[in-house]
């Protein structure tokens, strides 16, 4: 019967990542494949309860995971309604292409280790789609907000999906991670940075005035409250480590607290308007708007990996990896590689059910290298990370285009923050 799960789970595998080519959504594709993997197992089993507690033990672990992501994407729309990052955003008017291309791409690394790769990279596109009207011009920043986003998003807990996923299974710690990760995600973006600061030519082409730019798309002033939503969501984002060092209660608790206390803070802002006029500045309609296919998606995914680790399946692929490779850190690079093939949720997620936390405890050098390394293999190819796609979609940048412009210098970023982990762990920390 194994071999039936693991037949189940490849081809789930490769219909998540031929998505678009076979027009089945990526959600429907995981969520058959946990169901059926598990289904193969509990009639393969002799003893059908265990198999029953087995998976009420890892949907209690998902489900930790899928609170979390509800609770944050909830917050960014909530701010997002109320324009709240046009106070960021406003305020990026350079003209010279240089210049604006160091700004955006600093702008996006930061606002994406707070935030999320997805969310900063819609964010940052949509503000450069009225800096540049240029198109060609247009695409190598695209490019480069995508290498931010996904650099900024790995050196912190809640900057991007894989590294969250890594520190509430108790993998990394808030701190640590932060220190260790910075640098080599910071050279990831400064490697493709520099080197279009010498080669990128061309103007920005002429724009209309910049006095009203912002993400929302929508005209005039902001709406009232917009800078205390911004701070208070950045706050709560923020807020989830401390409380989680503080209290060591599960990471989602601290984001349904600060989720709960901007839901109060909506709810008084105009409250003697009508229902319909307040329902898109209210916490209820940003749950309306948030992207619930993504969650099942993460669902059935877990679930899969979940099967395949109780099973034991996971456990014999990293023995067999070890024998045939021998070297932890040349796994995890390929496995970094192997992310801007497919998306690197399902690799981290089967990375943590193959290696103990017995065996490699909490911040532990394959623990931090695997957040990088998932976390920014993706800006490889465009296809390869969840920002990379949004913003293939948005500026309907060609596959070979980003594989002839971008993915070179993309590949030599991640290879240079690679090394510069490894050089930090090897002379600095000693491992």
């Amino acid at each position: 019967m194994e071999i039936f799960v693991i037949l189940v789970f490849v081809v789930g595998y490769i219909a998540i990542a031929m998505e678009h080519p076979i027009k089945i959504n990526k959600t429907a594709s995981a969520l058959l494949t946990g169901v059926l993997c598990w289904t193969l197992y509990a009639l393969s089993s002799h003893e059908p309860d265990k198999v029953g507690s087995e998976l009420s033990h890892h949907l209690s672990s998902v489900s930790e995971i899928l609170f979390f992501l509800m609770g944050a994407m909830t917050i960014v729309e909530l701010v997002d309604a109320y324009q709240g990052f046009r106070i960021i955003t406003d305020r990026i008017n350079t003209e010279n292409p240089k210049a604006l291309l160091w700004l955006i791409c600093f702008v996006t690394f930061f606002l994406s280790s707070i935030l999320d790769n997805l969310t900063t990279a819609i964010v940052m596109v949509s503000l450069i789609r009225k800096l540049i009207p240029n198109k060609e011009m247009r695409m190598f920043f695209a490019g480069m907000v995508i290498i931010a986003a996904n650099a900024g998003g790995a050196w912190t807990p809640i900057g991007d999906v894989t590294t969250t996923m890594l520190w509430i299974g108790g993998q990394i710690s808030t701190v640590n991670i932060m220190k260790v990760l910075f640098i080599p995600s910071l050279l990831c973006l400064l490697i493709p940075l520099i080197y279009l600061s010498f080669t990128l030519k061309g103007e920005l082409g002429h724009r209309q005035n910049t006095a009203h730019l912002h993400t929302g798309g929508h005209g005039g002033e902001r709406p009232k409250g917009s800078t205390a939503m911004l701070i208070l969501g950045i706050g709560a984002l923020v807020f989830v480590p401390i409380f989680k060092t503080v209290t060591h209660l599960p990471p989602y608790i601290g984001m349904l607290l600060g989720l709960g206390v901007l839901w109060v803070v909506s709810e008084l802002i105009n409250p003697h308007a009508d229902e319909a006029s307040r329902k898109p500045f209210t916490a209820a309609g940003a749950l309306s708007r948030i992207d619930s296919s993504s969650v099942l998606f993460f669902l059935g995914i877990l679930l899969a990996v979940g099967a395949l680790e109780s099973m034991q399946i996971l456990h014999h692929f990293a023995e067999f990896l070890d024998r045939s490779l021998g070297d932890n850190r040349i796994i995890i690079t390929c496995i970094g590689l192997l992310s801007a093939i497919v998306d690197n949720v399902p690799l981290v997620a089967a990375s943590m059910g193959m290696y103990s936390l017995t065996t490699y405890p909490m911040d532990h050098l394959i623990w931090e290298y695997l957040a990088y390394c998932a976390g920014t293999g993706g800006s490889i190819l465009i296809i390869g990370s969840a920002a990379g796609v949004a913003v293939m979609g948005m500026e309907k940048i060609d596959f070979i285009w980003y594989l002839k412009k971008i993915s070179l210098i993309a590949m030599l970023g991640y290879f240079a923050g690679a090394a510069a982990y490894l050089a930090i762990e090897h002379f600095i920390i000693g491992v």
